[in-house]
């Protein structure tokens, strides 16, 4: 992917971190974004990328303004000469503890999850897509969630904005797959994250792990993994799908 230039929206920690180690790490530039608060997270990484002769530039962005998200996308293209592929991998994490159930979940929370999980996607998409077309193609890659298809008797917004991006991906390759955008969806399962090994308890990763289909708990390079494909030219025909990465624990 050395000709490639990507922006990781949601980047500092987690699957968006592993991401664009990996992107960079097959050639690709990369434009990582976190919001303003998670700044440090992005300096390191964008260290790390160039310690191994890779090219990054970090950004701060906020997902509920149009003009942010703007600029994000406007940064690719001002920095390296054009958008090639987004991933899009940001979520509000922290309203997901108050949401409850549809009887009671309040509108703040609703709204919150929707305007940055579900519109934020829609903004970045907005401003995302004419580039890839003015480029001959792109992808747009998005990390929704199995919480969109397995139903769940709590956290329904959370589930609703996830379940608007698997909407969002049919829409986007069905107007542009003729210009070349593909749009995909990875819906990981419980991914076992750095700051989450160290968080949760060891007695509940074995009781996840024994309920499963696989022989270990996922790791954020698996999920990396599945971006590069979906990004790459080993990725052209696959559009408009919604794909757990989930260690089998959902089944089509």
């Amino acid at each position: 992917m050395s000709d490639k230039v990507v922006v990781v929206a949601g980047a500092a920690t987690g699957i968006g971190r592993a991401s664009a180690l990996r992107l960079a790490l097959e050639g690709a530039a990369i434009i990582a974004a976190s919001p303003a608060g998670e700044s440090a997270h992005i300096d390191s990484l964008v260290e790390d990328v160039k310690a191994a002769g890779g090219k990054a530039i970090g950004m701060a962005f906020d997902a509920t303004d149009e003009a942010s998200v703007k600029a994000l996308v406007d940064a690719a293209v001002d920095k390296f000469g054009g958008l090639d592929a987004v991933h899009a991998n940001f979520a509000d994490l922290r309203v997901i503890f108050d949401d409850s159930d549809i009887l009671s979940v309040s509108d703040d929370v609703l709204e919150r999850t929707l305007n940055v999980n579900l519109k934020g996607m829609v903004r970045i998409t907005r401003h995302a897509l004419p580039h890839m077309i003015a480029r001959g193609g792109g992808a747009m890659v998005y990390t929704s969630s199995t919480a969109s298809k397995i139903g769940e008797p709590v956290r329904p917004c959370y589930a609703m904005a996830k379940a608007g991006i698997n909407a969002l991906v049919r829409h986007v390759a069905s107007a542009w797959g003729q210009k070349g955008v593909r749009a995909n969806a990875i819906l990981p399962g419980l991914v076992i994250t750095p700051e989450k090994r160290s968080t949760m308890p060891s007695d509940l990763q074995e009781q996840v792990l024994a309920a499963g289909r696989s022989t270990r708990l996922g790791e954020v390079e698996d999920i990396a993994a599945m971006v590069a494909l979906l990004v790459s030219k080993d990725g052209e025909w696959v559009n408009g799908q919604c794909i757990a990465v989930d260690g089998g624990s959902t089944l089509n």
